[in-house]
């Protein structure tokens, strides 16, 4: 009989990757997550390594005890990562790297580290968790859009990369999900001074609502156990409220301005 696949989870000890982690482990898979401070959890219900998508050496280190534990990684997702809100006028560079790193550069570094061993054992799934953000130009949070639609193409590529291999990736893009990435969130100052000051302010009202409103993480974590065991992958899977999963379609659908009036009475922008 097969054993069970050993996952990777990144960014696991909230939220996501938390849910996720539960359910595939009830599953009977072998589970692994990453945290940057693993000793804050004591009781975690599935180990965590210690890993900082943001420094290399970290990676490594975690992929390597990873390794030597188990003996293979079968699945990898690509889930940390933080979220950014703001002016784009008014951001400051420190966070708008952070962001990038976090969300572009560090599922980059984790997947180089991963591949080795997925191409000595010969086979292997990657899920790259993206964002429905990553299919639009959000309002205030242009960053996070952005390094999500990013992470989006760095998959395609890298699925034509690995064709002539067994190793198969995807993205997976929630839309609205009851996390605490709000609370988690990089916001740049409400300031009074700011032109943006109530277009912005109503916004954050927006984002707010729209996770607190958003479907149950279970339904990510379940959409995820079914990519695990698909024999072929997509280059694109989706998980939220409908009409998020539709705003793609609508998008192509609709004239572009129409379109954009259509998101800017969505977050109440004159």
């Amino acid at each position: 009989m097969k054993k069970p696949y050993v996952v990777l989870i990144t960014g696991a000890s909230s939220g996501i990757g938390l849910v996720t982690g539960k359910h595939l482990s009830a599953c009977g898979f072998y589970v692994i997550g990453t945290s940057r401070t693993p000793n804050k959890f004591p009781n975690h219900s599935f180990p965590l390594v210690a890993m900082d998508v943001t420094d290399n050496a970290s990676i490594e280190s975690a992929i390597h005890q990873i390794i030597s534990d188990y003996s293979r990684i079968d699945i990898l997702v690509n889930n940390a990562g933080m979220g950014m809100a703001g002016p784009l006028e008014e951001l400051e560079k420190e966070p708008f790297y952070k962001v990038f790193d976090t969300n572009l550069m560090g599922p980059i570094f984790v997947m180089q580290q991963v591949l080795k061993q997925m191409h000595k054992q010969h086979s292997g799934k990657i899920i790259n968790v993206a964002s429905l953000a990553g299919d639009n130009g959000l309002p205030f949070r242009s960053v996070y859009s952005a390094s999500k639609a990013a992470l989006m193409r760095v998959t395609e590529s890298l699925r034509l990369e690995l064709r002539h291999t067994p190793i198969q990736c995807t993205t997976l893009s929630p839309g609205s999900i009851q996390t605490p990435i709000a609370a988690n969130r990089f916001y740049s100052p409400l300031r009074d001074d700011s032109i943006y000051y109530n277009q912005y302010k109503n916004a954050l009202s927006d984002m707010d609502a729209h996770v607190e409103n958003g479907i149950n993480p279970t339904k990510v974590a379940k959409k995820i156990e079914k990519i695990i065991l698909k024999n072929k992958l997509k280059p694109h899977y989706s998980v939220g409220p409908i009409i998020e999963i539709l705003s793609p379609v609508i998008k192509f659908l609709l004239p572009q301005r129409n379109y954009e009036n259509l998101l800017a009475s969505f977050y109440n922008l004159k």
